[in-house]
Parts: structure tokens; C-alpha cells; sequence
């Protein structure tokens, strides 16, 4: 691998040394790329800074002052607040922090700080910062003044100043040496629009405008998606392309029969999608492909199809779900629609006895199982299968990328591989997320189900809620109450699922079955619960998110949610999910605080059923996060700059340029990618080993 400046140790840089090397470590930062990578927290705008002597009561200013005086003033309540009076050329005002006593020992007389906040009358003008920054430490700079100051994520050992001054004395020299990773030709920049990598780091780092931040940040957000997708690009051509795949050839003598006796038309959406899969299937190219769908959008049904395909060419077909009563439910569905066909299920799971679970690897071992349903019991070293042509894998994200790509990686073994998500994401998280994946999305649901009646409730009407459930129940349904927490925390004042179970078990529901089920059960207890809820012997299941990804308990129609305004959009949808299998009208019953923007995103909930519709807004409300789940790897997180909602033109441009890159150079041995290749196995190794690369 090539040496870059960029590769030097921290310590080895002007101002850092060990001590401080030990401090920046702690953040993140081992080397001079990763102070240069080091992603600013917020930007602000020295044109906006008023005089002090211009502030006005009941403004919200941003204010620059030196800190003339300060202490800490005690209240005869017991509060303690901290004030410091700052001054500049036009005049002062005392700056006051209820509570936090502790920033006596952060500011120091002679500090220059802004701070942003409201103008308040209290003894005269006052200011309360919500925010505030250290520009500079008494006689150093602290950091370049211009028009834009910086402020970068700090810590207690690395506080503002001290990284302000960092980078003043080493900003020149990282923008020189950030050339050495430059891997975009000029007519590529020219084309999407981009600067040069020094151009955007200087616009990140010493903005002479806001506007100037965000083109650095474009920049920098199309390269991470960039190398997302190349490593991607790879692992598909990996998985797909370079040994020829199977080529399933279909007779009709189990797919007509099957597709003659449902009891249902298929969807156009499912049409579609079936299409995609058999071109796939019946090509020399192995098929890795994800069927995205909605709760009851048909996806079982299209992976059956599949499965046949595989099982008309006399091969073996796989499907693996994440829980053990899932698994069976599956098997159970399945046999009923295969059994006319001549077909058996085989299902193998943990759970299995140890005679049935022989006799299951057996018939797996020699062909006799054709069509396979378990758990991870699948991708034991025990497992041998006689000729497996199809994988699906069911709730893809509960597995990952090493588990789902563990029972495909076997010696003398090509089968196709399709994984199914019944959590509906926006298209530019799906390129992100499985981008090493074609895409077939389930966009509509079967003519005649009835939509789930979703409406929102403050905890004073819990009682009205609670006489709904008893009604339903004496109608013979069954329901669900969902808790955030398994047990009451002094942290947060929120109900908790154990605790509840009890009050209601004894209190409101005392004369029903009640069951409670959540994450720190054995899997045995769990197991049992579910069982229970599904044969009809409890009446009420308190449970927390564990029933999120879950069974199908037709008889289940009311679902009950507290504290909904501590769940995300996508989660509520994928609760909701848990009732309307049936026949029978089915309520979601959202009982929320009011909070900051909680209703606004609630009500997104109550008026739509559209899964993709609540993702995009999930996503746009809640920002990606740890949308990444499974593949988010290491201390680092997939996107520090790039915005899925913001960027998405961005990600379509770098996988198109990715996907050409790896079609025109699979290993990326040409002179022209040295630049792409030495990164990857520098900055992005931990994606490529994720995908079993390099």
C-alpha cells in the first residue's frame, strides 16, 4: 500500500505530542486523515454576531465577547448558576447558566466565547446561552477569526480551543497532503458537478461563506457513498458473476398446479417481481436479489414460486426465518398451499428433538427434503445439503450481511439467493443499505384487506382504551399492549412492561388472560408465551418491540401502544403490522405525551397505511441514524457526510460510477485506480472484510 503524508500518527503533528495523542484518540482521531476527516458540529455566521451594546430584550441573538469576570452565584433554593460577564468594544452583558456551576472550571477570564441564545430582563440584560463555543483562550488565536467560525465535537481532555488551535497550526499542510487522495479525474469532477478534494476541505474547514460548507460536504458525502458502492459493486460481481450461477429450468409441472389452486389472484406487483426472479433464476448469472414488500404485501407467496422453480429442476430450495415459531408458522403456511402439489415442508430448527433432527439432516443430506424451513440452524457445519439451487432468507435485516452470506458460501455450492424485508424503506436507504443486491419492490396490497383504523390518545383516556380492549376481548379477539422499557428506570419516567403486566394483571384486566413476553426472557419462555397467544389461551399479550418482527395471530385486532412518542415511525408501522391478519376490523391505538413535533409525526401514522410513505417520512424526521443496523461496522459510522434525503442524486451518480469502475476493472489493477484501491484497503478495509473481500 502507497505511504500518504495523511497516514502520520496524530501526535507526530504541531501542538499534539502523546498526551494530547492519547486525548485525540478518544475522539476518534489516530491520524492526520482522521483530523482532516474530523466533521465540524456546526458553523456559525459572524456576519449574524450583534454588538453587545445593540442587544435588545426578548431577541435571540448571537453574541462574540471576551469574558471579563465570572463565579458562580448561589439561590436560596439551592441552585447554583454560573454567569460570566463579556464585553466587546460596544459594551456588556452578563451571560447566565442555570445549573451548571461546572463551567467555572471551562471558561477562563480572557476567553473570548459566542454564545447563542435569548435576551432576558433579570437584574438588567442578560443573556442565557443554549449554545456557546471558546473561540479563543486568553492571548492564543484559538483558530482563524474570519466571517464563519467552526466548531468541531469535543470533549472534556480536548476541549474547543485546544482543536481550534490544533488545526490552525496543521490546516495548511493536511489541504497540501489531501491531494494525495484524490481519485477523481477532472472531467468526472466536471460532470457531477463537484470540487476538487483540497477545494472542498478548505470550504469545510475555512468556509468564507455557510454556502461554501455544504459543497465541501457534497463533496465529501459523494465519495463515502462512492466506496460504499464500489465495495458493493464488487460483492455483487463476487456473488453473481464470476462462477456461473444455476440455471433453473422450468417445466410448469409444479408452478401452474400452485398458481391454479390459490385460493387468490397475484398482484401485478407480485406478477412483476415474479418476473424479475425467474429472469434471474433461469440465467447463468447467480441471482442475489432483495423482495422488498409492505406487511401483507404478498411476499411469502412470491419466494414460494421461487422455491418451486428451484424444485422443478430437481434441486433443493431453503427458506430461513429469524425465530423458531416464525420458522414453523412458515412451514405450516407452506404445506398447506404444497401439499396437493405432492410436496412435504421440512422444517429444521434449534428446538428440534434429537431423533427428528436427525432424520431432518438426513433428508436434507440426500435430497429427500426438497423444500427447507429452519432458523440458523441452517447454516450449521452439520448442515450439508445434496444439491440447494435457492436461499430465501426471511427479515433479512435480523440476520446480516456474514449470516445470510454463511449459508451461501459453501464448497461446491452456487445457489440463488432471494431476501425479504418487511420494512419498507425509501429507495436511496435501500441503494445504500443493499446496493450489493438488485431490487424488487411489492408496492401494493391484495384488493380487499382492510386497512388497520390507527387513532392517537393522551394517557388520561387510558381507562376508554382499556374498556375497548375488554370489548374486543368479549368478542373473542385478542390484543396487544406495547411498552419502550422491559422494567421501570429512575432515568426516565416511562412505563415499563414487567410492571405494567402486573398492575393490569390484577387490576384492569384481571378477569382475561393476560401473557407478557419481552427481550430478556429465555428463548424458551418467549417461545412459550407466543405459542400461547397464538393457540387463543391469552387473552392480552404485554410484551415490548420483541413482537416487532413477529407471527401471524389472525384473531388479534386491537394494538395498543404506549409512550408512542418514544418509537420511531418505521417500528410503530412494523407494530401496527401485528394486527389486521384477519378477517375482522383491526385498531392501532397510539396513546402519546404531547411533545416537541410528536403529534405532527404521529399523525403521519394515522393517516396513512403506505409502509414506504412512513419510511420516507421516518427517515426525513428522524435522520438515518442507525438505520444501518447490521451493516454498520467498527467505531465508525457508513455516512458522516452524506444525507440519504438530501443526497440521494448523489448516491445515484456513485453507484453508476462504482458499478462502471468494477465492470471496467473488477480488481482495480489499472494505474488510473490505484488511488480508489489504496483507499479502500486503507480508510474502508473494514468494509471490504464485512464482505468477505480482499
Amino acid at each position: 500500500m502507497t505511504y500518504s503524508h495523511l497516514d502520520r500518527p496524530v501526535q507526530f503533528l504541531k501542538g499534539v505530542g502523546p498526551k494530547r495523542a492519547d486525548a485525540f484518540a478518544r475522539l476518534g482521531i489516530t491520524s492526520a486523515r482522521d483530523l482532516l476527516y474530523h466533521v465540524p458540529r456546526r458553523y456559525d455566521d459572524a456576519s449574524t454576531v450583534r454588538p453587545i451594546g445593540t442587544l435588545e430584550v426578548g431577541e435571540d441573538v448571537t453574541a462574540l465577547g471576551r469574558v471579563r469576570s465570572k463565579g458562580v452565584i448561589p439561590t436560596r433554593r439551592g441552585l447554583r448558576i454560573f454567569q460570566a460577564v463579556l464585553e466587546d468594544d460596544s459594551g456588556m452583558i452578563t451571560a447566565a447558566w442555570p445549573g451548571q456551576p461546572w463551567l467555572d472550571r471551562k471558561l477562563r477570564q480572557g476567553d473570548t466565547v459566542l454564545v447563542t441564545g435569548p435576551v432576558k430582563f433579570f437584574h438588567g440584560r442578560q443573556i442565557q446561552p443554549r449554545e456557546m463555543t471558546v473561540v479563543s483562550r486568553g492571548q492564543e488565536s484559538g483558530g482563524r477569526t474570519g466571517l464563519i467560525y467552526v466548531t468541531y465535537p469535543a470533549s472534556e481532555d480536548l476541549p474547543q480551543w485546544v482543536l481550534r488551535g490544533v488545526f490552525d497550526k496543521n490546516l495548511d499542510a493536511l489541504l497540501g497532503w489531501a491531494d494525495e487522495d484524490e481519485y477523481l479525474a477532472g472531467d468526472a469532477l466536471e460532470r457531477y458537478r463537484l470540487p476538487p478534494l483540497g477545494r472542498a476541505l478548505t470550504f469545510l474547514h475555512r468556509p468564507d461563506e455557510i454556502r461554501q460548507a455544504d459543497v465541501g460536504r457534497r463533496r465529501l458525502a459523494f465519495d463515502e457513498l462512492f466506496f460504499l458502492q464500489i465495495v458493493q459493486a464488487q460483492a455483487r460481481r463476487r456473488a453473481t458473476e464470476i462462477e456461473p450461477g444455476i440455471e433453473h429450468v422450468r417445466t410448469n409441472e409444479l408452478i401452474r398446479p400452485l398458481h391454479e389452486a390459490l385460493p387468490f389472484e397475484l398482484t401485478e406487483a407480485q406478477a412483476r417481481s415474479l418476473r424479475e426472479i425467474y429472469a434471474d433464476m433461469q440465467s447463468n448469472r447467480r441471482m442475489s436479489r432483495l423482495l422488498q414488500g409492505d406487511v401483507g404485501s404478498g411476499k411469502t407467496a412470491v419466494a414460494l414460486f421461487a422455491m418451486l422453480l428451484a424444485a422443478e429442476g430437481g434441486l433443493q430450495a431453503a427458506l430461513m426465518a429469524p425465530t423458531e415459531i416464525l420458522a414453523e408458522q412458515h412451514a405450516a403456511n407452506l404445506r398447506e398451499l404444497v401439499e396437493p402439489l405432492g410436496l412435504g415442508i421440512d422444517l429444521l430448527t434449534g428446538g428440534l428433538g434429537a431423533a427428528d433432527r436427525r432424520a431432518a439432516l438426513a433428508d436434507i443430506q440426500d435430497g429427500t427434503a426438497r423444500l427447507v424451513v429452519g432458523t440458523h440452524a441452517l447454516i450449521q457445519d452439520a448442515v450439508s445439503f445434496a444439491s440447494l439451487g435457492l436461499v430465501v432468507v426471511d427479515e433479512q435485516h435480523r440476520f446480516g450481511v456474514r449470516q445470510r452470506m454463511a449459508l451461501l458460501d459453501r464448497p461446491g455450492l452456487r445457489p440463488d439467493l432471494l431476501v425479504m424485508s418487511a420494512t419498507p424503506i425509501p429507495r436511496s436507504l435501500a441503494m445504500a443499505l443493499y446496493g450489493d443486491l438488485d431490487l424488487s419492490v411489492l408496492d401494493e396490497l391484495p384488493p380487499g384487506r382492510t386497512p388497520v383504523q390507527t387513532v392517537l390518545r393522551r394517557p388520561a383516556a387510558r381507562d376508554d382504551v382499556y374498556d375497548f380492549v375488554r370489548a374486543q376481548v368479549e368478542q373473542g379477539r385478542q390484543a396487544y399492549i406495547v411498552y419502550p422499557l422491559v422494567a421501570e428506570s429512575e432515568k426516565v419516567d416511562l412505563l415499563a412492561a414487567t410492571d405494567e403486566f402486573e398492575r393490569l394483571r390484577e387490576g384492569p384486566f384481571s378477569h382475561l388472560r393476560v401473557g407478557l413476553v419481552h427481550g430478556q426472557l429465555a428463548s424458551s419462555e418467549k417461545d412459550a408465551v407466543m405459542r400461547a397467544f397464538l393457540a387463543g389461551d391469552v387473552d392480552v399479550l404485554v410484551a415490548t418491540t420483541v413482537i416487532e418482527v413477529g407471527i401471524d395471530v389472525a384473531n388479534a385486532t386491537v394494538m395498543v401502544v404506549e409512550h408512542a412518542e418514544r418509537f420511531g415511525l418505521s417500528q410503530l408501522h412494523q407494530l401496527r403490522g401485528r394486527v389486521g391478519r384477519g378477517a375482522a376490523e383491526s385498531h392501532c391505538i397510539l396513546i402519546a405525551e404531547p411533545a416537541d413535533g410528536a403529534d405532527e409525526r404521529l399523525k403521519v401514522l394515522r393517516d396513512t397505511a403506505d409502509g414506504f410513505e412512513v419510511a420516507r417520512a421516518d427517515l426525513r424526521i428522524r435522520g438515518q441514524g442507525d438505520l444501518f443496523g447490521s451493516l454498520q461496522h467498527g467505531r465508525d459510522p457508513v455516512l458522516r457526510f452524506a444525507d440519504l434525503m438530501r443526497d440521494e442524486d448523489l448516491l445515484v451518480v456513485a453507484q453508476r460510477e462504482a458499478r462502471g469502475v468494477v465492470a471496467s476493472d473488477p480488481e482495480l489493477e489499472a494505474p488510473e485506480h490505484a488511488r480508489i484501491r489504496a483507499q479502500l484497503t486503507g480508510r474502508y478495509r473494514d468494509r471490504l472484510e464485512m464482505y468477505g473481500i480482499g
